[in-house]
């Protein structure tokens, strides 16, 4: 699940849950203002018979019960009545005064024609001045005072005021509920809360302990990819950002080894020649070859392994100006198998003088026409063939040459009747300097750069390059080459 969607659906369900709180409590009060009222009015009553009035209210009564006691008659008066009323009337509260059975005073507040039948009986002893009573669907809460007159008349004076159920209801819950509905809205923001850190923080923290480990060097761990939204594609990002790193470490320390082989290879392959230059350099100076058969043998062999140090430096640096690219391939179509006829007549006279046999197995009938460089592709062809013959241990040796074309290559095959490569070996024989011979006797193999440089220059035409061997057999080495469908050009290159 994404963020964007974490962060809609929390401010969603916030918005849900407070507005749910808010119509359960509409419901509430509804159901108390329009379902079992009465429930809710004797709930009000027992409240109401305590506490009818407002602190105003009831200073205005406690005057009016001091004036019943001590000056009866005033309660007669109609202004000084009026002017009470005014006051309470100003609360939302009214007087009403009786005399017997008669009505002295009754405000307009409460304005009921009911109202004195409404009334409880006169108590004289005034053992319940504050009570409740109703009047149809009207609630009241009233504080009275029975009294007599100068003339023994019984009277009665109370100070009343309407109450609602549902807004005395509203007004006693609206604190609780409103402390509910906090409460409940931080607890909602608390889960919420949760789930967004352990959705969202707790994975961010894991990418970050995961940076920290990277930087300070280690490599070698593995990310939870469980997340999904863009938690899981920035775990994927990072795991996949890890695993390259770890892998160019890996190709570093490969290269760092394979730098100190190189050096070690070279080392050997030129300590060789050098060190039989040096000696024979010395047997001449010494005076070991006393004779013109022996000086010219020392000579030439000295001469042989100048020419052998001189081509393995010229290898050398093909071989780096391949690998660091700074060779530029110079494309042109030619007909491959023209060209290959013409490297068999190259190398024939040289290869008869080994008694090798060199010659098509499968030529085309027709021209096939490749995007190549000449001169490389030709460097390429003679480093093979002249691999297979240093290895060529038949008494019948044969080089046999094919090309199968398709539709976008063309592969040329080089296959020999020699020993074969160990199976062990097969991976390895285009790397630089490797020999399955492992003593690296000059006399067996050569460089060992041949190859690796056949597979640079394949590589740079786009092209693949691969062998096939049979161990005590033969050995098929085998590169592509992109073609192209210019037949007539080509054939004019050849």
């Amino acid at each position: 699940m994404s963020i964007r969607i974490k962060l809609l659906l929390s401010f969603t369900g916030m918005l849900v849950i407070s507005l749910l709180m808010f119509v359960l409590s509409a419901a509430l009060f509804t159901i108390a203002f329009t379902g079992d009222i009465r429930g809710v009015r004797d709930f009000y009553k027992v409240h109401y018979q305590l506490n009818p009035l407002t602190q105003q209210e009831e200073s205005i009564f406690l005057e009016l019960k001091y004036m019943a006691k001590n000056e009866p008659d005033k309660l007669l008066d109609k202004q000084l009545l009026a002017d009470y009323d005014f006051k309470l009337r100003t609360v939302r509260a009214g007087l009403f005064v009786r005399r017997e059975s008669n009505p002295v005073f009754e405000s307009y507040t409460i304005n009921q024609p009911e109202l004195q039948h409404a009334l409880p009986a006169y108590d004289l002893d005034n053992n319940q001045i504050r009570n409740t009573f109703n009047i149809g669907e009207r609630f009241y809460a009233y504080a009275k005072f029975d009294f007599k007159y100068s003339d023994g008349a019984k009277g009665g004076v109370f100070v009343i005021r309407e109450r609602s159920p549902f807004a005395e209801l509203s007004r006693r819950l609206l604190p609780i509920l409103s402390i509910l509905l906090i409460g409940v809205l931080v607890i909602a923001n608390m889960l919420l809360y949760r789930w967004l850190t352990r959705s969202v923080v707790k994975p961010l923290n894991v990418l970050r302990k995961s940076a920290e480990r990277i930087k300070e060097g280690d490599l070698q761990f593995a990310l939870d990819l469980r997340e999904s939204g863009e938690i899981g594609q920035l775990n994927e990002s990072f795991e996949s950002m890890r695993q390259r790193l770890q892998q160019s470490v890996e190709l570093r320390l490969r290269d760092e080894e394979s730098r100190k082989e190189l050096i070690s290879n070279i080392s050997h392959d030129l300590r060789t020649p050098i060190t039989t230059i040096k000696g024979y350099i010395e047997g001449i100076r010494d005076g070991v070859a006393n004779t013109p058969d022996k000086m010219a043998k020392y000579v030439d062999t000295i001469y042989t392994k100048a020419v052998d140090l001189d081509k393995l430096v010229d290898e050398l640096f093909l071989y780096s100006k391949l690998d660091l690219k700074q060779v530029s391939f110079r494309l042109e179509p030619i007909d491959i198998v023209s060209f290959l006829d013409d490297c068999i007549e190259e190398l024939r006279y040289d290869l008869e003088k080994q008694q090798i046999d060199i010659a098509w197995q499968d030529k085309p009938k027709t021209a096939v026409p490749v995007m190549a460089d000449p001169e490389q592709i030709k460097r390429t062809v003679l480093n093979v063939i002249g691999n297979s013959a240093k290895y060529m241990d038949k008494p019948e040796k044969r080089i046999l040459l094919s090309v199968r074309p398709d539709t976008e290559m063309a592969e040329v095959e080089i296959r020999d009747n020699g020993p074969g490569i160990p199976e062990e070996a097969v991976p390895y024989i285009f790397e630089r300097f490797y020999r399955a011979e492992p003593s690296r006797n000059t006399s067996t193999g050569g460089s060992g750069l041949g190859l690796a440089i056949a597979r640079q220059i394949v590589e740079g035409h786009g092209g693949r390059i691969g062998v096939n061997s049979e161990l005590g057999s033969s050995t098929s080495v085998y590169f592509t080459l992109r073609r192209t469908t210019d037949d007539k050009e080509a054939a004019n290159r050849t």
